[in-house]
């Protein structure tokens, strides 16, 4: 067996090392899935409350600048989720609105399964907004699956 110098990784620690990229790369695009799922859960929750969702009231919903809300709905508008109407909102597709439904209904069921765990509900709210965009299909349907057990 050839000598390794102290200084030299070990080839577990190459493929370690190797693998780092990918999972960086799922993690960003992942990240930037559950930005337009925000968004768009936003948009649809403003239109069932005002009828429409101006670009100042998704900022300030948001918590961020009005740039920023232009940018994020300009993506949602390049991925045929949203429109806009001059002098009107922005208002979601048939696509958009499915989307803001999908998440919203994860979303209320990671914040049932925390509750049922115990967890306070504001505690429950707060974490759901980030568990809600990297729960996989089968573990919401077994979230759902132990949450009927608890009906």
């Amino acid at each position: 067996m050839p000598h390794r110098s102290p200084s030299e990784p070990t080839p577990e620690a190459e493929a370690e090392a190797a693998a780092q990229p990918d999972r960086f790369n799922q993690a960003r695009a992942a990240q930037s899935v559950a930005i337009l799922e925000d968004y768009a859960e936003m948009i649809g929750d403003l239109i069932e409350e005002m009828g429409e969702a101006r670009i100042t009231d998704i900022a300030r919903r948001m918590g961020v600048t009005h740039p920023t809300a232009t940018k994020a709905v300009a993506r949602l508008k390049r991925e045929g989720l949203a429109v806009s109407r001059p002098y009107r909102g922005v208002f979601l597709t048939e696509e958009g609105l499915a989307l803001a439904d999908r998440v919203r209904a994860r979303h209320r069921t990671v914040v049932a399964v925390l509750l049922a765990l115990g967890v306070p509900p504001d505690t429950a709210e707060m974490d759901a907004e980030g568990m809600e965009h990297h729960v996989s299909e089968v573990t919401l349907a077994a979230f759902e699956s132990y949450l009927a057990r608890e009906d």
